[in-house]
């Protein structure tokens, strides 16, 4: 009989609701040798040991598939499937804001039909031994290769606020330095645990560049991921780093990619390029193997996605795979963040879905905080982009575009804002990474009747580790005020209508390596942003040469609800 052995990276705790969690591995295998793996199929088996600190009364032990196609990487929602080879078909959901402890380990199996693309789940079920038998070999594993601990998320009532980790960009480090790179992880997990339950956050957002394809730019042939060999090695280096590797298994994590999954600045344009289209398609095999599968995949084979949690919707933008530029020439007007216009309803593009989202959530939810996740960063712009810049058309366009960013958009911009403003959407919170600069705005509308009571909002995040601050980020680089002179950046446009216009003020910049902590006070109406640094220690704006500053820490008010 095959030896139960460890994973060879994770378990990662993935979607979880408040009554189920979705945990995911990579098979262990003797070798990575393609012939060994031909001839073999790895099994994933998971076991839930402690339930708020008690072992079970019910042991349950499940087998799952660990699929070739997905880098022998794959996933197991507790509470919602039944494994391989299931005794009898009762579901067993967890229960809502219950802390969980699970064991998981991997199996090899014969396969003498190397060449078949898949065994059929009764053929692979037909040679395992009864689940059962596997509870002792999983608690026997080493906990820091095997053990996921996690607690659901709270049932949906509103009465109770969230919390959760916003972060993004954590570059790889070179030699001796890589071990920089991860050390952001230890306080971020100390954190997220808390001193109390009431302090333990209920996820954490990864909101692009968990790795670094190219570690010094597209245009040098160094140190650039190539082949499928290369992507998979940026991402066990990145996950199976020890900080990282500890925080994954314990909280859940929701993750999208930026362009340095697949290469800097990208945009769908580049696809016509067999260089390019050859890179892509591996990126977004690789990301979908270590990233994508263990998100919710709630609109089919697309990358973005979105889900609650305790009643706090969230909708998690792909702004990079489907951005389409330049297809007309000096014009930012037929520039695509979200892809293409829908040409029928029936098949509503990524924008299309958004903007039903929204009107939703306020028809369904009232004024709850809505969060949308984008990983470039919706305000501040850069000052070189902000429309008040005057300039020909044909540089107004280079500027913009040259920020590979929301300026470069404007059409999609548009779009959101009206729907804003048309169904009067109130609390969006726009949550953002990439700049190397983490920062907070307020956006403010007027023009259309009751624009001026809806309040919106950005928290950008940025960076896990970025050891070159002085390349970018520079917060002076990006707008502060639209409305203050040699800053102006007032969005224009049309709501029901009306001429409307959109500005904003934003604050509390830093370009040190960070965190945010982000927690909603229903009693209070606010959201609490607390940025941390790469020691865990709350950081501070407006302190230089040695002088205090003041502490990180903003109250946005949001409309009552």
């Amino acid at each position: 009989m095959s030896q139960l052995r460890p994973a060879q990276l994770g378990p990662i705790v993935g979607h979880t609701t408040a009554t189920s969690a979705r945990i995911w591995i990579r098979g262990a295998t003797e070798s990575e040798n393609l012939e060994f793996n031909l001839g073999r199929r790895t099994v994933g088996v998971i076991a839930i040991t402690r339930v708020n600190g008690r072992r079970p009364r019910l042991r349950r032990v499940y087998y799952f598939r660990l699929r070739r196609e997905y880098d022998r990487t794959g996933t197991f929602t507790l509470g919602e499937e039944l494994g391989l080879k299931p005794k009898n078909s009762q579901l067993f959901p967890l229960e809502a804001d219950t802390e969980y402890e699970v064991r998981v380990g991997t199996l090899s199996v014969d396969d003498p039909n190397p060449e078949d693309d898949s065994l059929s789940h009764t053929t692979l079920a037909e040679r395992l031994p009864d689940p059962d038998i596997w509870f002792s070999d999983l608690e026997a594993l080493d906990p820091e290769l095997s053990e996921a601990k996690f607690r659901t998320f709270p049932a949906e009532s509103h009465e109770r606020g969230i919390s959760f980790i916003l972060g993004s960009c954590r570059y790889p480090g070179i030699l001796w330095k890589a071990k920089h790179s991860d050390a952001i992880f230890e306080p971020l997990l100390n954190e997220a645990s808390g001193l109390d339950a009431r302090e333990r956050v209920n996820l954490l957002l990864m909101v692009g560049d968990q790795i670094y394809a190219d570690m010094l730019n597209r245009h040098v042939p160094v140190m650039k991921a190539e082949t499928y060999e290369a992507f998979q090695s940026r991402y066990q280096q990145a996950f199976g780093s020890r900080h990282m590797r500890r925080l994954l298994r314990q909280f859940p994590t929701y993750m999208i990619l930026d362009d340095h999954e697949i290469e800097d600045n990208w945009s769908q344009d580049r696809i016509c390029r067999a260089e390019s289209r050859c890179v892509f398609n591996l990126a977004i095999d690789a990301y979908r193997s270590y990233q994508w599968v263990h998100g919710p995949n709630c609109f089919g084979e697309r990358l973005y996605y979105k889900f609650d949690c305790g009643g706090y919707p969230f909708f998690v933008l792909d702004t990079r795979t489907q951005r389409v530029m330049n297809d007309v020439l000096n014009s930012l007007e037929d520039n695509c963040l979200l892809g293409r216009p829908s040409l029928a309803d029936e098949e509503p593009s990524q924008l299309d879905l958004l903007l039903r989202w929204l009107e939703d959530c306020q028809h369904r939810l009232g004024n709850i905080p809505k969060f949308i996740v984008s990983s470039s960063v919706f305000v501040p712009n850069p000052v070189d982009a902000r429309l008040g810049r005057v300039g020909s058309v044909e540089d107004r366009v280079r500027w913009c575009e040259a920020t590979d960013s929301w300026p470069a958009f404007p059409t999609t911009r548009k779009a959101i804002l009206q729907k804003i403003v048309e169904s009067e959407v109130q609390n969006v919170v726009f949550l953002s990474g990439d700049i190397h600069c983490s920062n907070v705005a307020e956006m403010r509308f007027s023009g259309a009747a009751g624009s001026e009571e809806l309040r919106a909002f950005s928290i950008t995040s940025s960076a896990f580790y970025w050891p070159f601050p002085f390349a970018d980020g520079d917060p002076s680089g990006f707008v502060h005020d639209s409305q203050a002179e040699r800053q102006e950046d007032t969005f224009s446009f049309e709501a029901n209508g009306v001429a409307c216009e959109m500005n904003y003020r934003a604050w509390n910049f830093t370009q040190e390596d960070n965190f945010c902590r982000v927690d909603i006070d229903r009693a209070t109406h606010q959201i609490r942003v607390t940025t941390f640094g790469k020691k865990g220690q709350v950081l501070e704006a407006g302190g230089w040469f040695g002088l205090p500053g003041e502490p990180l820490r903003t109250e946005l008010r949001l409309a009552d609800w």
